[in-house]
């Protein structure tokens, strides 16, 4: 499910057909870059504005009151020193440990609503990219790496959470503390502030290119990883480090040569020795916000990067997707399917054909097999009738409706998948089961375990049903996890079954508990079953024979033996010593 909500869809730049893949052209991705791929996460931010405005102002009261010290060190020098005002050294610096207690709270503020924001914002991101991710057809699948994808949930999540919770802050912060400075620095002197301000646009001029540097560097990283991954995060590093360097450098440089200027107007008197004192305390505040200032471009770079990956998955249109107006399925639901002249080939391998002219149809309550070589175009069948894609050509129906004017999650609901490898998921064992039906009571789920032959096993696990069975079942056996497999089909209660030979890789014993379940499991339900061993298909009522993406016979098992085909021939090779 889409877990995405519209007001953050309606900020997502329009959507990308998933026929264009996750790869976006470098011609977009330059327009991303001038767009700044991290003004898309403010949806995002504005679903906790009150926290980000707190933390807003929590910032904005820790600058102004750093900005104050210097005025209040002005004060001290010039006024605090002589006999006759002795007593308003006490007053001074009562109000810097003021200023001091006021600083120190409204930084702490800012930290605590930064860093909770970002880990609020961060976790949203990945269930919007996870949940849009689950919303993607198989197509998408096919050719998308699983390494890509988790990296992407992962790597890059985290590079927007150290930008929002404490990149964006600390450039906010020195932004502010940076601009407060250089405007006091301006009023305190306006001849000493030419010296300092000078060296300015030769430290700002260069951020431009240093940061697309970085953000190029930094999507190269993530996009490929390992080895590369190292040496580009050595050359942001090294891009940042020497941004930094050179700002500091520069003001500092010029810090020493108001020194020398200001001293000489003090012995001249010309200034004061407060007011000296004020000016190089905010040159010193002007250096250290654009030293970090620089320090931090860098990183919001690299985040500007990981943003636009992420945003490149969520720009991603499905496939398959509901039609504007849905043809409710009938009611009772029978289960039949039809296929007619359906024709298909996978979007990964366009040039060749999966499926040419399939016509069959399979009644309520019919039990029909599919058998054929591999490749022969028989989980193709499947993979259209769960409309994880659409034929090319040809209409293929689900209870006498085109499954194109159908809703997916609606027709997926009428059908009950138990696949060659059951799915296991690292919870408990009840959870496993009620993953066919979330709403199914805690009796209904141990019924259907009863059903599946499957309560055996599990008395005799340690916590029962609340057992959990780890990632992919690696506790169960190969029989037990089937058996989870079709008690979770037996709770959903579709009326429609498709079975890919659920025990072609199991034991004899195994096999025969299995085989015991899928008969329960069958009766009463419409049932399409692939057949990889040709034992499975003889209570079949029709079996279809595939070869090279088309049916080539069609007939009960005496029927093709007798004809002496294609169904004959791998008969005699598994029937046969």
């Amino acid at each position: 499910m889409n877990v995405i909500d519209r007001d953050t869809a309606r900020a997502i730049p329009p959507a990308l057909d998933e026929a264009q893949h996750a790869v976006v052209p470098p011609a977009e991705r330059q327009q991303s870059r001038r767009l700044k791929p991290l003004l898309s996460l403010l949806p995002y931010v504005a679903r906790y504005r009150w926290q980000a405005i707190a933390a807003l102002m929590a910032l904005v009261i820790a600058a102004v009151t750093t900005l104050l010290v210097p005025i209040a060190v002005r004060r001290m020098i010039d006024f605090g020193f002589s006999r006759e005002s002795a007593n308003l050294i006490d007053s001074y610096f009562a109000v810097m440990i003021v200023i001091v207690a006021v600083l120190a709270l409204a930084s702490a503020s800012r930290f605590y609503l930064v860093t909770t924001l970002g880990e609020r914002i961060v976790a949203d991101l990945r269930e919007g990219v996870f949940g849009h991710l689950v919303s993607l057809s198989l197509a998408y699948f096919d050719e998308a790496k699983t390494g890509e994808l988790v990296s992407r949930l992962t790597a890059d999540t985290t590079q927007i959470k150290a930008a929002v919770g404490a990149s964006v802050s600390i450039a906010l912060r020195n932004s502010v503390l940076f601009i407060g400075a250089a405007t006091m620095m301006v009023v305190t002197s306006p001849r000493l502030s030419a010296f300092v301000l000078a060296a300015i646009p030769v430290i700002v001029l260069p951020l431009y290119g240093f940061g697309r540097a970085v953000r190029r560097r930094s999507r190269w990283a993530q996009d490929t990883l390992a080895d590369a991954t190292a040496y580009a995060s050595e050359m942001i590093g090294a891009v940042r480090v020497l941004q930094a360097l050179i700002a500091i450098f520069l003001v500092f440089a010029s810090v020493v040569v108001v020194l020398w200027v200001g001293a000489q107007d003090v012995l001249t008197g010309r200034m004061s020795a407060g007011r000296l004192s004020q000016f190089v305390l905010y040159a010193v505040f002007a250096a250290a916000g654009l030293g970090q200032l620089s320090e931090v471009w860098g990183e919001l770079s690299q985040a500007s990067g990981a943003a636009e990956r992420l945003f490149e998955i969520l720009n991603l249109r499905p496939a398959i997707v509901p039609p504007l107006r849905p043809i409710a399925l009938p009611e009772p639901p029978r289960g039949e399917v039809a296929f007619v002249d359906v024709r298909f080939s996978y979007p990964a391998r366009s040039a060749s054909s999966a499926l040419g002219g399939v016509s069959f149809v399979v009644r309520q309550g019919e039990r029909v097999a599919i058998v054929g070589p591999s490749g022969a175009g028989k989980s193709t069948i499947f993979h259209l009738i769960l409309r994880y894609y659409d034929p090319s050509s040809g209409v293929a129906k689900f209870d006498g409706v085109p499954l194109v004017d159908v809703d997916p999650l609606a027709l997926r609901r009428r059908i009950a998948l138990v696949p060659q490898e059951a799915i296991v998921f690292a919870a408990s064992i009840r959870d496993n089961i009620r993953f066919g039906r979330p709403e199914a009571s805690d009796p209904e789920v141990e019924r259907a375990a009863e059903l599946a032959h499957a309560l055996e096993f599990i008395s005799l696990l340690p916590e029962k049903f609340d057992t959990t069975v780890g990632e992919r079942g690696v506790t169960l056996s190969g029989g037990e996890r089937q058996r989870i497999a079709i008690a979770r089909a037996i709770l959903r209660g579709a009326p429609l079954l498709l079975l890919d030979e659920a025990t072609s890789a199991l034991d004899a014993e195994s096999e025969t508990l299995v085989r015991d379940a899928l008969g329960r499991l069958m009766q009463g339900r419409t049932t399409l079953v692939i057949a990889h061993r040709l034992a499975t298909v003889l209570s079949c009522d029709r079996i279809l024979v595939m070869e090279a993406g088309r049916i080539v016979e069609e007939g009960s098992h005496q029927t093709l033996v007798a004809a002496g085909g294609l169904y004959a021939r791998l008969a005699r090779l598994q029937f046969q010593p």
